[in-house]
């Protein structure tokens, strides 16, 4: 099955979702129709233990962490897929940054009634 469009899933301190924002829209990430840096985020619990040799953001090695972040969503072109990950990577502070991609079966923009 072929597909234009891709879903990011950004997980990310509420402190870094403005500079994420302005990466994304520098790169056309949220680009749908006569609309662009389209993205939107929501909060969520993660929970992670960082390993030996891990020089985490938050936390400590050999110890489970839970903290409150944003899951920011935003629809890429598969075109700009390789772009978009650099962008993200140069803002987001996380050693191993959560980035889900997800093919999107349902092309953008929709043309009247579903």
């Amino acid at each position: 099955m072929d597909f234009q469009y891709v879903k990011f899933e950004i997980f990310i301190p509420e402190s870094h979702l403005r500079a994420l924002q302005k990466a994304l829209c520098d790169v056309d990430a949220g680009h749908i129709g006569n609309y662009d840096c389209a993205l939107s985020y929501s909060r969520v619990t993660s929970t992670w233990r960082p390993l030996e040799g891990a020089h985490p953001y938050k936390g400590e090695s050999g110890k489970v962490s839970e903290e409150e972040e944003l899951k920011v969503e935003v629809t890429v072109d598969r075109d700009r897929v390789g772009h978009t990950i650099e962008a993200i990577r140069k803002v987001h502070p996380y050693e191993e940054p959560v980035i889900n991609i997800i093919p999107m079966l349902l092309d953008y923009p929709l043309k009247g009634n579903a």
